[in-house]
């Protein structure tokens, strides 16, 4: 796992302490609100406040309207943001966007690398907590409807008195190298016809992750690989994943012809560098927020310029 290659994984960037043990306070908002110090972000409908193209808006918790839903998100460690070091920082679930309708509001994918390595982790840690807290209203084990507690960071039940934590789905994502180093890309069902990107899949109960790499890549496209390798990982908050990037080569053992499986997976193509440059202005790539464009580049040996931002 190279040092180039974290480098692009813009949303495994963080300057957040998460200050576990601070959510344990009985009052937590009531001391948070205050502290002069706080300051919060406001999320409506999956998108941030910004106070730049490139920039969270932070504000006072006087300047926030009434919220549904806290999250003591921890202090910040930045030393290069306009907020001090141990910034106390909350994300605040608004059910109504007020006098900021007509602000400027932005989703994750679309500003994650244009942001600082504080905001960009504050924003996925905020979206992964709530996109958590909105299907986790009721208790699994006894279905009355949960409490929410520890500053956000746990939904209690009120019957049986147990805790429910936050969930994280893991899912690997694979780069499939051939004998001629050419890289396998897929069109998912779900997408426009000429976006193509890696196989991936949600991780199964009982297996591990380079398991589920050679199972995912053979269900999708016939193809069997050995050997995969870890590259890194970075949370994926739509809504709930953690992305484990892998590459894999082909196992020769096997003819091993690409055959997309019909349901996920429409096409699949193989690119040498030279290919995939020339294809550019006919086919969509991952977006540059998402682990998968990092593989691909890594593998391209720069970042492609596609004109994406």
């Amino acid at each position: 796992m190279s040092q180039s290659f974290l480098a692009r994984l813009p949303l495994s960037r963080y300057e957040v302490d998460r200050d576990y043990l601070t959510r344990d306070r009985e009052h937590l908002f009531d001391e948070l609100w205050a502290n002069p110090a706080t300051r919060v972000l406001p999320i409506f409908q999956g998108t941030a406040l910004l106070s730049s193209p490139n920039s969270l808006a932070l504000l006072p918790v006087g300047a926030v309207p009434d919220a549904e839903l806290l999250v003591y998100l921890g202090l910040s460690t930045s030393t290069t943001s306009p907020e001090p070091v141990g910034t106390p920082l909350v994300a605040a679930l608004l059910g109504d966007a007020g006098h900021f309708a007509e602000a400027e509001w932005a989703n994750l994918r679309s500003v994650g690398t244009r942001l600082s390595d504080r905001d960009a982790g504050m924003l996925t840690e905020a979206l992964g907590v709530l996109n958590w807290h909105a299907s986790h209203g009721f208790s699994p084990r006894t279905g009355a409807p949960t409490v929410v507690t520890k500053g956000g960071w746990v939904r209690r039940d009120p019957l049986s008195n147990t805790e429910v934590f936050p969930r994280t789905d893991a899912a690997i994502i694979v780069g499939v190298i051939d004998a001629d180093d050419r890289m396998l890309l897929g069109s998912n069902a779900l997408w426009e016809s000429n976006r193509y990107s890696l196989l991936a899949g949600f991780v199964e109960p009982g297996e591990s992750l380079e398991a589920a790499v050679v199972r995912e890549v053979f269900e999708e496209s016939g193809l069997r690989v050995v050997d995969p390798v870890y590259l890194g990982s970075q949370p994926w908050p739509f809504p709930a994943s953690l992305m484990l990037g892998f590459s894999a080569r082909l196992d020769t053992a096997y003819e091993n012809l690409a055959v997309p499986d019909g349901d996920e997976i429409l096409d699949l193509r193989w690119f040498s560098r030279d290919e995939l440059r020339d294809s550019l202005d006919s086919i969509l790539l991952p977006g540059p927020t998402s682990i998968a464009r990092a593989i691909i580049d890594e593998w391209f040996g720069e970042p492609i310029n596609d004109g994406q931002l």
